[in-house]
């Protein structure tokens, strides 16, 4: 990654450097337990939404690093909840985003390490440093406030779209009951798109936007760990990213992609 990734004041690029370093261990560690066999720990919402043994063991990992570097940090994580420190900054981890695809030996996973300032609620806080680590395929895409959003040594930018229209991915919920409006959503959204993706690890399509890969994104019930460091891959590449409740977001809508589409995309999504 170029030295402009670490643009900023020294503490944000030191976050910058921390998220890469423990991102890279993390992500290691996943794909080790990846190839030794997956032993699926628990169901959450529904019995489709998994947790795997090594979500749990990569997220402590995560944790135990922060901690030894920043002990007066927070942390909010997926698996093991919200710590509030005494600090002004909180992580926020998704140690393996894309757990089913992870389960089934598809290379669509990440690790998903933010550092955000202020409340930690996606509508309050300020994102600082962020990188998403998919480390079946080694991708590291890491972008810090003011500093840009990268892929090694590449700059990333959004995507314009083309009269062919938007290449859009989204995700569905493992609540059955949920999918009759999913599927009513992409109906609405598919008159801008020239095709549809679902991916299955929200914090992959939020850099793949980023990096021009994909033209939007659109997904309801998305959780902070899923998107915090996507987020600010996508504003750092000149994106837009918002939803709701609150414009930002959240359980209820997360909408981003390039500023010419961006209207667009919320209005029929439904926001």
């Amino acid at each position: 990654m170029s030295a402009a990734a670490g643009a900023g004041d020294a503490e944000t690029a030191e976050l910058l450097r921390l998220a890469r370093e423990i991102a890279l261990e993390a992500g290691a560690l996943a794909r080790r337990r990846r190839e030794q066999g997956v032993s699926i720990a628990a169901t959450k919402s529904a019995i489709a939404d998994i947790v795997t043994e090594a979500d749990r063991e990569v997220e402590t990992l995560i944790r135990a690093r922060l901690a030894a570097a920043r002990p007066d940090d927070g942390f909010l994580g997926e698996e093991s909840g919200a710590e509030r420190g005494t600090s002004d900054i909180t992580w926020v981890v998704d140690p393996i985003d894309g757990t089913v695809n992870y389960a089934y030996g598809m290379p669509h996973y990440a690790v998903s390490i933010a550092a955000v300032s202020g409340d930690p609620r996606p509508a309050s806080w300020r994102a600082l440093a962020g990188v998403v680590y998919n480390p079946a395929v080694g991708e590291l895409f890491a972008a810090s406030a003011g500093g840009g959003a990268w892929l090694d040594a590449r700059r990333l930018a959004v995507s314009r779209p083309t009269d062919a229209g938007a290449l859009v991915a989204t995700g569905f919920g493992y609540d059955p009951a949920t999918h009759a409006a999913d599927l009513d959503r992409v109906r609405r959204v598919m008159p801008l798109a020239r095709d549809l993706r679902r991916g299955g690890a929200a914090s992959l399509d939020l850099a793949y936007v980023a990096a021009g890969r994909l033209d939007g994104y659109f997904e309801r019930g998305l959780h902070p760990w899923d998107h915090a460091a996507g987020a600010l891959l996508v504003v750092e590449a000149g994106g837009r990213i918002g939803g709701a409740p609150d414009g930002a977001p959240g359980r209820t809508m997360t909408v981003a992609s390039g500023p010419e589409l961006f209207d667009r995309l919320v209005e029929a999504s439904g926001v």
